[in-house]
């Protein structure tokens, strides 16, 4: 019996085909290896005839019911290919032709595929069912549509407004009452008002928060209100602490305020009365931002001291023999002088110091008052004290010239000392003791050198941490964190450039960076012209980021609702709706998860407060306040309805790699995968308004790129390690990953993959690069793909790729004189070249983090680092494809509903 693929259309006309008729097999388990290697014994393969169709030779399909003002979309394929596809029995009812709900769900057929003729043949990419991945939803489709849908559109945030942008979508915002999906965006945009409906329907509430979001250009920035009430500010609810927002709703003629928050009435103070008109809104609401603007700034009348900026350079024996002292004393010169000249914006007020350090720490008074510096040297580190701090930070314009002086003597003076190598700790207890005496937040720069220090990690005979528990390769020493509250007390943002990158087990150093907001930046040594320019572009990244500094945020939610749990790069504290941190940027962003406790009113809606106060560059203290609403419903098909895939991946990572410190991987993939199958299962059972049969997969209009987000994330190295993966380099993406915003996490799970174009000879003008799917099917021999995330950034090269297109990019003319790996690509005054290189530098000026670009020749070793980012396919270390991963939710989620 036949049973046809059919094709299906999106929303804006887009067609797309799918599977229909799944075959029933065991559901999947959590190992890996746990797959079948062959199709289940009740599959048998079937030739269609594009003529015979289930319902007779040259006969058309009655069509099926799609719901009031719906119609069916009969079609056949022209071509098949053999395919697994169940017996008669496991597929009655099965249709030939089906039609979108949409507004709700997906319905994908299943069956025979088309022939399709691969450009790459990977075993990586076959499923194991039969399966043809082109025939499923596709998250490039999806974003390719989103993009067309808004292009060259604004989106109005205002309350109870439609959906918003992907977050891949560049597009503009405009806020009138409700805070840019920038600042906030939710896992839906209606939550269910009884805690029973939210238990059901097994979907998290919560929100990603990133308060720092950089604005385009074009935006208006957010308005800034004085913290005085003579200046028309109005105060705070006296009881909860929420800051004013348009959510608050006036009563009295304006004498009170009802609090969303806590739900009391408040008192307006008469400094700050103004009436309110018959809509029952402030006459004042238009000249106001507190009470029009979704997101707005107040400035707080006490003006602190500004932050500093400190240099710590490892000056042992182990910089100086490895060179590493002097190439890194060259960077800076060379950086400062940058600085200098304004080049980087007006930074000749930021306040400059100096730390050198091996076994003692030297300390350098800069005062442009004293004819030439001078140095002291600390012995006693164990009790760090400074012997002064009068000099120890002046502004750079002061002390530019001292400065260069240091630098370029403290080669030659380390070479004499010859200092044993110290604790990458030391600088930053050193900096601390700078920073509390001056009473100024700042940036801890520190450029070491030596092998990274087990001083504060006691080991037992087993290798792993002592405690009294087993502890998780993700959990931090005691000392670390430690140390980083300290950090986080006085405002200290940890900078580490490791310049001698080894495998040292559990003893990464970068846990300290990771609580305070700062970066760690390894590197193989500064030999090579690529890794100096990547250490110039690291540098004015870390100096040039807005940053926060002594950051408190606070979280307000509807009552009925409550704070559960918050996770990001942060150290947590006793209550989730209270976070502290010693510094972070605009890439910097968290997950809130919201529980019930009571019903929510569906009128009133659930409003959303996320308030940072923060000591900016200019030592003012700020408090930037986000405010949003979203709908409620006691129908659950409005919760599936109003999610997004993006922000669902993005609240999961962030939730799972948080719950890595304490439980195994393992248990994290497979509770992964237990809720979205639950999900699938609730959906099918209580939203699907169309008839089924158990062979069909339903999925929600908006989740249908989900499923390859989600196998990504359960595949990726933190949760799956392959047998390359070590401790350090886990930790690193972990650290990273953990704080980052739905954009570039969502790039992260599946690249965005561009086919370059391939000019012709004569050919001057090229087409714009096309992102293709992430699969090894979608590579060329003959062509040239560009792969980008927020942490790679790869061109892979064809081994057929034409000799016009070498010599264009390269300057070469054959492809075994490519050199593979990290690479700078030459400037060369062709069309291709012009094209790649601005193409090259957009996707770098966007990323969270400077990345390097790195060529992978098809072939050769070099080609596995592309690996991983083809996440369609199975995965190197052993994850499932997305096919057959797709196929075992819908058959675990069926087994749920038998």
């Amino acid at each position: 019996m036949d049973v046809p693929a059919v094709t299906h259309v999106y929303d804006n006309g887009y067609p797309w085909q799918g599977y229909a008729g799944w075959p029933e097999s065991a559901p999947i388990t959590s190992t890996p290896g746990a797959f079948p290697s062959s199709p289940p014994a009740e599959f048998h393969a079937q030739y269609q005839s594009p003529h015979n169709g289930p319902f007779g030779a040259a006969s058309e399909a009655p069509p099926p019911f799609c719901g009031t003002g719906q119609t069916a979309l009969p079609s056949l394929l022209s071509q098949r290919q053999p395919a697994w596809t169940p017996s008669p029995p496991c597929i009655n009812g099965l249709f030939n032709g089906l039609h979108l709900d949409s507004s709700n769900y997906t319905i994908l057929p299943a069956g025979g595929s088309p022939h399709l003729d691969h450009s790459v043949s990977s075993p990586s990419c076959e499923s194991r069912y039969g399966l043809d991945p082109k025939l499923l939803p596709s998250a490039v489709q999806i974003m390719q549509d989103d993009k067309a849908e808004w292009e060259g559109k604004v989106f109005v945030s205002e309350p109870t407004g439609p959906l918003p942008p992907l977050a891949t979508t560049d597009c503009l915002t405009e806020d009138r009452g409700s805070a840019s999906p920038h600042f906030i965006r939710c896992t839906s945009y209606a939550f269910p008002s009884q805690a029973a409906a939210a238990q059901q329907s097994y979907l998290p509430l919560g929100a990603i928060v990133a308060p720092l979001a950089r604005l385009k250009e074009t935006e208006c920035p957010l308005p800034v209100c004085v913290a005085a009430m003579d200046k028309g500010h109005i105060p705070d609810c006296g009881d909860c602490g929420a800051h004013m927002c348009p959510f608050m709703a006036w009563q009295d003629c304006g004498q009170r305020f009802y609090c969303p928050f806590c739900g009391n009435l408040n008192e307006v103070p008469w400094q700050s009365y103004q009436p309110t008109s018959c809509q029952g809104k402030r006459v004042d609401s238009e000249e106001n931002p507190e009470l029009s603007w979704g997101s707005y700034e107040v400035l707080e009348m006490q003006k602190g001291q500004p932050p500093g900026l400190l240099l710590a350079v490892d000056v042992s024996s182990a910089a100086v023999q490895g060179g590493q002292l002097e190439l890194v004393c060259q960077q800076l010169r060379t950086f400062l002088g940058f600085l200098t000249r304004g080049e980087a914006g007006d930074q000749s007020d930021l306040r400059v110091g100096l730390v050198t350090y091996g076994r003692k720490v030297h300390l350098y008074d800069l005062s442009p008052a004293l004819s030439r510096p001078h140095m002291m040297v600390v012995m006693d580190t164990e009790e760090l004290e400074l012997p002064m701090w009068s000099g120890l930070l002046v502004p750079l314009k002061d002390c530019r010239d001292s400065l260069d002086s240091v630098l370029q003597q403290v080669p030659r003076l380390a070479m004499e000392a010859e200092d044993n190598p110290g604790s990458q700790e030391l600088p930053i207890r050193a900096a601390l003791r700078i920073f509390q005496a001056l009473g100024c937040p700042g940036k801890l720069l520190v450029f070491h050198a030596a092998p990274p220090s087990e001083e504060a990690l006691t080991r037992g005979p087993s290798g792993f941490l002592r405690s009294a528990k087993p502890k998780s390769v993700f959990q931090p020493p005691d000392a670390c964190i430690s140390l980083a509250k300290e950090c986080v007390s006085q405002g200290c943002s940890v900078h580490l450039f490791l310049f001698l990158q080894q495998d040292v087990g559990g003893a990464w150093p970068g846990h300290t960076t990771h609580f305070t907001g700062g970066g760690f930046f390894p590197y193989n040594g500064l030999q090579s012209e690529v890794d100096r320019e990547q250490l110039n572009r690291d540098l004015r990244r870390c100096v040039e980021t807005n940053t926060a500094y002594k950051a408190q945020l606070r979280v307000f939610v509807s009552k009925g609702l409550r704070v559960s749990g918050c996770y990001g790069a942060f150290i947590p504290g006793p209550d989730p709706a209270h976070i502290s941190m010693a510094a972070l940027d605009w890439s910097t962003a968290l997950a809130l998860e919201f529980s019930h406790d009571g019903p929510l009113d569906d009128g009133r809606g659930v409003v959303i407060q996320a308030a940072l106060s923060y000591t900016n560059a200019k030592g003012e203290r700020r408090t930037q306040i986000h405010s949003m609403s979203v709908n409620c419903s006691n129908n659950l098909l409005d919760t599936f309805r109003n999610c997004q895939a993006q922000t669902l991946l993005t609240f999961y990572c962030k939730k799972m790699f948080a719950r890595a410190l304490e439980r195994p991987p393992q248990e994290l993939r497979e509770e992964l995968q237990v809720e979205v199958t639950r999900a699938l299962a609730c959906y099918r059972k209580h939203c699907c308004s169309s008839v089924v049969t158990h062979g069909q997969l339903v999925l929600p209009q908006f989740l249908k790129a989900f499923p390859v987000y989600l196998n990504s994330l359960r595949k990726s190295e933190v949760l799956l390690p392959g047998l390359r993966s070590s401790i350090p380099q886990r930790l690193q993406l972990r650290s990273r990953l953990v704080s980052m915003d739905a954009r570039s996490t969502a790039l992260h799970f599946y690249p965005l993959l561009l086919q370059l174009p391939v000019p012709a000879e004569d050919c001057a003008n090229l087409a714009p690069a096309e992102p293709v799917r992430c699969s090894a099917s979608s590579l060329d021999p003959a062509g040239l793909y560009l792969a980008h995330g927020p942490l790679v950034l790869l061109l892979w090269v064809g081994r057929c790729v034409s000799p016009g297109a070498l010599r264009q990019l390269f300057n070469i003319t054959s492809f075994s004189l490519l050199p593979p790996g990290e690479a700078c690509l030459p400037v060369l005054d062709t069309p291709l070249s012009i094209s790649v290189r601005s193409l090259v530098q957009t996707l770098r000026s966007h990323a969270p983090h400077s990345l390097k670009l790195v060529v992978a020749k098809q072939g050769e070793v070099s080609e596995e680092v592309i690996q991983p980012l083809l996440v369609e396919d199975k995965s190197p270390n052993g994850g499932a494809s997305y096919p057959d991963f797709l196929y075992h939710l819908h058959v675990n989620s069926m087994r749920l509903l038998l």
